[in-house]
């Protein structure tokens, strides 16, 4: 965890000070319940819902989850729309649903040809995940990303930018990009488990090019065609698995040990992946 309170605070060394403990915190901070909060991310102020459970008292470390909207949405509607909260509330897991910035289709995320220009979305969630430790008990070895379309894009942006403060990623509805991927060196092995519907009508699953973001075109991998890529960053060893009775591909043999999943959807669309499947793979992980 040290390396994510260096990446979040400049390098402060004090686990008290810097808000982000791994066991227990002395000061309860917030109590339950919804809260906006805004960050200033250099020159730009930004914005997160924090959502602290019922089940969140304080005084244990918990997991802190990411949640990412797709374009045109926010954090509110994201925590509105997404079926984390019902999974992950009863075992007091922290959730944050950050606010993109509007670029040309709508709010959405910076990852790089797509789909905001000019603004560092990285910095943002570290921001968030700085800020989350500095108002509630987070455990900085369990902060995971998920998201859905571009959301899905971010989720998977951090794994590759951010592995040092993320510690796996759950990416739905949205692909690795054919611009980027060979950009995509994380600091560590990281693990993803990724959800995709055959019938996604705006993010295929056999990919290719999108012009979905006016003046931003980008060229999706393709559902499969992301999982082999991550299975080539992960260092995996040997053949994909069949896929089991959720649809759900695995790779083996992967470096540090992490997983690199895939689970399909027949007839699916653009749905935001199943937190049931998803959850436990990502606890199994931490920094």
């Amino acid at each position: 965890s040290r390396a994510t309170l260096d990446a979040v605070t400049g390098g402060a060394s004090d686990a008290a000070a810097d808000g982000l403990p791994s066991a227990g915190c002395a000061s309860p901070g917030l109590s339950a319940g919804d809260t906006t909060r805004t960050l200033q991310v250099g020159t730009v102020s930004r914005s997160y819902v924090l959502h602290l459970p019922a089940a969140y008292d304080g005084t244990k470390a918990a997991p802190l989850v990411l949640d990412f909207h797709g374009i045109g949405g926010t954090g509110a509607t994201e925590m509105a729309s997404s079926p984390y909260p019902p999974l992950l509330d009863p075992a007091g897991v922290v959730m944050a649903f950050p606010d993109g910035l509007k670029g040309p289709a709508g709010t959405a995320w910076n990852v790089g040809p797509c789909c905001v220009a000019g603004v560092d979305d990285v910095a943002f969630a570290r921001a968030v995940v700085a800020d989350v430790g500095q108002a509630a008990c987070i455990d900085a070895d369990r902060v995971y990303a998920a998201g859905v379309l571009t959301g899905g894009g971010m989720a998977y942006y951090l794994a590759c930018q951010a592995a040092d403060v993320f510690a796996a990623a759950a990416p739905a509805a949205f692909d690795m990009l054919a611009e980027n991927v060979g950009a995509c060196v994380p600091a560590r092995a990281i693990s993803v488990i990724a959800f995709r519907g055959t019938a996604d009508p705006r993010v295929p699953y056999a990919g290719g090019a999108s012009s979905l973001v006016p003046g931003m075109p980008i060229t999706f991998l393709g559902a499969v065609g992301s999982f082999q890529a991550w299975a080539q960053i992960d260092h995996c060893a040997g053949a994909a698995s069949s896929a089991d009775t959720n649809g759900c591909a695995q790779y083996s043999g992967c470096q540090e040990g992490v997983e690199v999943i895939l689970c399909t959807k027949q007839g699916g669309t653009d749905d935001p992946g199943d937190p049931t499947i998803a959850w436990p793979v990502l606890e199994r992980h931490t920094l």
